[in-house]
């Protein structure tokens, strides 16, 4: 078989057709059982078109392996993290694209506990999947249906706040049609039992592979005004909008304000301190100021991995991390796995905004000031590691400090950008911020943008 290059830097995306088809689904089935033993694994879906086709032909693989299967059926990525572990299986595959174009689709998937596949793990399932079909073996695996995991996730995810303390808060909640809307029902029913006094107005609900309202992903600014405008006219408090498998969540403030991910990863980290002086935070390199400079106050120990949930999540467990945020609205919880989750974030905010009782937009605000940042930037280049050279050349002279651990990091006294090639799209990312000068940051676009 020709090398599959659907097989990314952490988990496995690519276009339907010759990247990624039924046939290839079940060759990674079969492989992730020969590559790495696992007799019970752990099944879902998100909810696009293909999703249904490829998850029945990854089953096909597993069980011709041997392997039982337990179904989760349409969920959300964490909600296969959370059954991993809870289920006491081998391995859990998540059947997602995520926020990728509707002509995407791939698989995230995970070990016993819901540890992350290492590099070397994901190249042995790539490996077999490639090589010769092993032989079917002598007693085919089983499926068993355990959708009703979902109400031991939502005890989880609610372990994380005080319903107690809350306060009466108007939530507008966009599940852009993906995966996420049942199971906000699930957890907003439970608040509810519990006395949460929340007046929760939803939009683009019910789950639709279509994507009738466009793909769900509400960190791009073109997808941001229907949430922002919907948050003003229905006088909500805050706004939570989530991407297609809902292991992302994105907050708008009552103004309609889009909070950018380095100030939410912010506010998480102080309060995680605030329970837990002196804990480890870990922090991708994209965006760090912010990050650093709230852990120094708080007295905790800021850690740097490389972006992506496979890295994040491993030095997570080799650290001891109470939790971990990326900019991109990726949220890790040490009593969660380890893992990210879109829906615990969304609920601490809650409960930040009643402890508080300030509105979200205040509790920022002087975050942003202080360190004001542009927000991710794409570019299509034909060859991004040959770009990030060219800049490097350019302005590393210039440079007071150099990272490269995920792309390239460089300070230039009061700004810093960080310059990396998507590791799931054929994408150049840019991120510049600056020290108290919202102009420095304009200027900083510029300059590396003039070299791409």
């Amino acid at each position: 078989m020709p090398p599959l290059t659907c097989f990314k830097a952490y988990d496995i995306r690519g276009r339907l057709g010759a990247e990624l088809n039924a046939g290839i689904a079940t060759r990674v089935g079969a492989a992730f059982v020969t590559a790495t033993g696992a007799r019970r694994v752990v099944v879902g879906r998100d909810i696009r078109a293909t999703s249904a086709e490829l998850a029945e032909a990854l089953t096909r693989g597993l069980t011709e392996q041997g392997a039982e299967v337990l179904d989760l059926g349409l969920c959300g990525t964490e909600e296969v993290y959370f059954a991993t572990d809870h289920l006491g299986a081998d391995g859990g595959i998540c059947v997602t694209a995520s926020h990728n174009p509707m002509d995407y689709n791939g698989m995230k998937l995970v070990k016993a506990g819901a540890a992350p596949l290492t590099p070397a793990d994901l190249d042995a399932v790539r490996v077999a999947a490639e090589g010769a079909a092993p032989a079917p073996a002598a007693t085919p695996g089983t499926v068993s249906d355990v959708s009703a995991t979902r109400a031991a996730y939502v005890d989880r995810v609610l372990s994380f706040v005080d319903v107690g303390v809350w306060r009466p808060l108007r939530v507008l909640v966009n599940a852009g049609n993906g995966a996420a809307g049942p199971t906000l029902d699930a957890i907003l029913e439970a608040l509810a039992a519990r006395g949460a006094p929340l007046d929760v107005v939803r939009m683009h609900h019910d789950p639709d592979g279509t994507f009738p309202n466009g793909i769900p992903n509400p960190l791009l600014p073109e997808n941001q005004p229907v949430t922002a405008d919907a948050v003003r006219d229905h006088g909500a408090d805050i706004a939570l909008a989530w991407d297609g498998d809902f292991d992302r969540c994105f907050f708008f403030d009552a103004t309609g304000g889009f909070v950018a991910g380095e100030y939410v990863v912010g506010l998480l980290a102080e309060a995680f301190l605030a329970r837990d002086p002196g804990a480890a935070i870990v922090y991708d390199p994209r965006v760090v100021w912010n990050t650093r400079d709230i852990v120094a106050a708080g007295g905790g120990r800021a850690v740097q991995a490389r972006t992506g949930h496979a890295f994040m999540k491993a030095v997570m467990r080799e650290t001891g991390a109470v939790y971990g945020g990326e900019m991109s609205a990726h949220h890790y919880f040490r009593e969660f796995m380890a893992c990210d989750s879109g829906m615990i974030p969304a609920l601490l905010v809650l409960e930040l905004m009643s402890r508080r009782n300030i509105p979200l937009a205040d509790m920022v605000a002087a975050r942003r000031a202080a360190f004001p940042s542009s927000g991710e930037i794409n570019t299509r280049v034909d060859d991004t590691a040959a770009a990030i050279v060219r800049v490097a050349d350019a302005l590393a002279p210039e440079a007071t400090a150099r990272d490269d651990t995920d792309g390239l990091s460089l300070e230039m006294g009061d700004w810093r950008f960080n310059l990396r090639g998507s590791n799931t799209e054929p994408l150049l990312r840019l991120n510049v911020e600056a020290r108290g000068d919202a102009d420095l940051v304009a200027a900083g676009v510029a300059r590396v943008q003039a070299l791409l």
